[in-house]
């Protein structure tokens, strides 16, 4: 359909928004001049395309669903989208539409809404993360929600965290979602050695490409008080331009997700320190008690026995005045590794402090499997101890308690437990301590 531009206002092409005249068939029949600010295009290069086709695939159909209403007579105002510019990024959109009824065309005003959406989209980015913060329950689920967050803020294809390992200090791989979310495994090795540098300088980068033509990730420094901590790894659409606000939304984004993750990080260093003994990394009496109540009220349940194990280091004290302190402290990290070592993935092993431990049994059948635990527990401890390779020779006593024989409660089980040790302990001839 020709359309007469001398029966068009003359002032139509000052505007800056854009005015669009589309046919029932979805062509551009019109445009301002307007269009070349706002998409790249100029009117002559618009004229007779599809409109659909320069929406953003993610917003095609409800842009569908948009037209038809206007089509069907319903006057639209507010109605927002994406559309993808002449140099690949994306531009937000907001329309206002009727229907010509005379004429057959729909009648639209595009007004570009791009740093509008752009600053709504860093509010609701600091609001989201700092939500989820509060609410993941561990780094996992929160490296997934910042992935969720990511992609409602541009699209992707590709999404990767990289951190700093506890131990060693070196970059590795703490979140990679989906099968194809993340740079293939046959090149974790040089994806992480580019990691490695992202931390070093701080400087965000591109990674090579994985195979040409393919999409490239772009590697940005997740930045903490000054201190590069980890790598966010994102890969956008082959084709889709990143203009430097997308880039500004993102470096907003790992800044907020650094600041996110250092948090979690120390809040399950507290919980951590808060649970577990710090010498040995056994359990604590805090949470001993928390798996004891759990145990317990399992065992009622199912109507099944628990049992407990308390044991007390023969001679310890002897170790401490001979060899020193730093050796007594070798002395119960190699016990606690021992006790682990025995007993089953569900059961628990605590340090109770100075050389008191206490083993917590799941699902006893019959009296006589904890009491091979507990011989088992006295042949493990009665090997040889090298501490700064001088070999010590360690006993134990053990007391043994069971649920629901020696109480129903905690407290009453562990108790008995430690009244055992303690006989059996008076009842031996080793060393006192």
């Amino acid at each position: 359909m020709d359309i007469n531009r001398d029966l068009l206002p003359p002032f139509v092409d000052l505007l800056l928004d854009a005015v669009f005249l589309v046919g029932l068939d979805g062509r551009v029949v019109y445009v301002s001049a307007g269009c070349e600010r706002i998409f790249g295009y100029t009117p002559q290069e618009f004229t007779g395309q599809w409109l659909l086709d320069h929406v953003a695939p993610q917003d095609r159909a409800r842009t569908l669903e948009e037209a038809s209403k206007v089509v069907a007579g319903c006057d639209r105002v507010g109605f927002e989208n994406r559309y993808v510019h002449k140099d690949g990024h994306l531009v937000s959109i907001m329309w206002s539409a009727r229907w010509s009824e005379a004429a057959q065309l729909r009648i639209g005003v595009a007004r570009d809404i791009s740093e509008r959406r752009h600053a709504e989209q860093m509010q609701a980015a600091t609001y989201a993360i700092s939500e989820a913060t509060h609410e993941a329950t561990d780094l996992n689920q929160l490296f997934q929600e910042i992935h969720r967050i990511i992609a409602t803020l541009v699209p992707l294809t590709g999404f990767a965290v990289i951190t700093c390992d506890a131990m060693t200090g070196q970059p590795a791989f703490a979140c990679r979602p989906g099968q194809h979310a993340s740079p293939r495994q046959a090149r974790d090795a040089e994806t992480l050695r580019h990691c490695a540098t992202v931390i070093r300088t701080g400087e965000a980068m591109v990674l090579p490409e994985d195979e040409p033509g393919a999409p490239l990730w772009l590697a940005m420094p997740l930045v903490s008080h000054k201190e590069a901590i980890g790598v966010l790894l994102v890969r956008q659409p082959a084709g889709m331009t990143q203009t430097d606000r997308d880039r500004e939304l993102l470096h907003f984004v790992a800044a907020q997700a650094a600041t996110a993750i250092r948090r979690r990080n120390l809040n399950d260093e507290l919980l951590r320190l808060a649970r577990y003994d710090q010498l040995t990394g056994l359990a604590n009496r805090r949470l001993l008690e928390d798996r004891m109540e759990t145990v317990l009220a399992r065992c009622r349940r199912k109507q099944c026995r628990a049992a407990v194990l308390f044991i007390d280091l023969d001679g310890f004290k002897q170790v401490n005045d001979t060899l020193g302190h730093a050796a007594g402290d070798l002395l119960l990290q190699h016990v606690g590794q021992q006790l682990k070592r025995v007993v089953r993935e569900v059961d628990t092993v605590a340090r109770l402090g100075g050389d008191e431990f206490v083993v917590l049994l799941e699902e006893v059948a019959q009296e006589q499997q904890a009491i091979v635990v507990a011989n088992t527990v006295r042949r493990a401890l009665q090997q040889p101890a090298y501490l700064n390779g001088q070999p010590v020779q360690t006993r134990a006593s053990i007391g043994l308690a069971f649920y629901p024989d020696h109480g129903l409660e905690a407290g009453h089980i562990l108790r008995h437990a430690d009244q055992a040790m303690y006989l059996e302990k008076k009842n031996s001839q080793s060393p006192q301590d």
